[in-house]
């Protein structure tokens, strides 16, 4: 089972390290960080990442992920992030998005009619790419697995080795890096924390929910003139192909009619 791992700057590192550490304990797994090069990737908090593969040289993969953080507001524009992620999306069993990743999945348009999950405070957004914004921690669609921010892609990754190996082999890695959160405060969802922490976490990131709106607005909007230009070219291909078909069927019908089979025999 090969594993592509998404890695662009900026990206929040425990998006990709959290799932990273699970599946990387999977027996049989094979994993693979990809870049446009293999320069070093800075993470959003400063961590630096090494590429292993690019995107000519990566693999086709069995299990796409997709991390999210501040980064993922450039990809979602950029249109070699966005076809990239569709091309290994078509061809993989499984696509997990984490946090924020889930809007670069919905850019690629892999979320159309389905339920997804996302960063609480990007959640809403999740909509512009057609898709169904879900509230729980995890949340699986078909082949789409999607989760909430950040720590939760453990949680999705353990989940996702339940489904793909065993019950059995995800408790074993469960146990081995010893997941078991106690956090030392209640809170952690909106739902859970006190208004005034709540509104301090909207404060401090005002900036960069602007940003991701603006962002989110520009690659809906270049997912429907994507999608609209290929139900055109479709339409137009089906047209074609009808046209020749009846043609063809006009020609056939000609050759074999009793005035065409009559024409320049002789006389009785």
């Amino acid at each position: 089972m090969h594993v592509n791992f998404l890695l662009f700057p900026d990206l929040t590192q425990l998006d990709l390290t959290g799932p990273f550490e699970v599946l990387a304990r999977a027996p049989g797994f094979t994993i693979d960080f990809v870049s446009p090069s293999m320069d070093p990737v800075r993470s959003d908090r400063g961590l630096v990442m090494m590429p292993t593969a690019t995107f000519e040289t990566a693999r086709p993969c069995d299990v796409l992920v997709v991390p999210g953080g501040p980064g993922t507001d450039d990809c979602l524009t950029d249109a070699r992030w966005v076809s990239f992620t569709a091309q290994q999306a078509a061809t993989a069993r499984y696509v997990i998005g984490v946090c924020t990743g889930s809007l670069l999945l919905g850019a690629a348009g892999l979320l159309k009619g389905k339920r997804a999950a996302c960063h609480w405070q990007a959640r809403d957004f999740l909509t512009a790419f057609g898709a169904i914004p879900d509230t729980s921690r995890m949340c699986i669609d078909g082949n789409i697995f999607t989760s909430g921010g950040v720590t939760s892609g453990i949680d999705m990754a353990l989940l996702a080795v339940g489904r793909m190996i065993d019950e059995d082999t995800a408790r074993q890695i469960q146990l081995q890096i010893e997941y078991d959160p106690e956090p030392p405060f209640e809170g952690g969802t909106p739902s859970t924390s006190p208004q005034y922490i709540v509104q301090r976490c909207l404060d401090a990131t005002r900036q960069r929910y602007a940003i991701r709106e603006r962002a989110v607005l520009q690659a809906a909007s270049l997912l429907s003139a994507t999608s609209a230009t290929s139900a055109a070219s479709a339409a137009s291909t089906a047209s074609a192909t009808r046209s020749a078909t009846s043609s063809a069927a006009s020609a056939t019908s000609s050759a074999t009619s009793p005035a065409a089979s009559l024409t320049g025999s002789s006389p009785l």
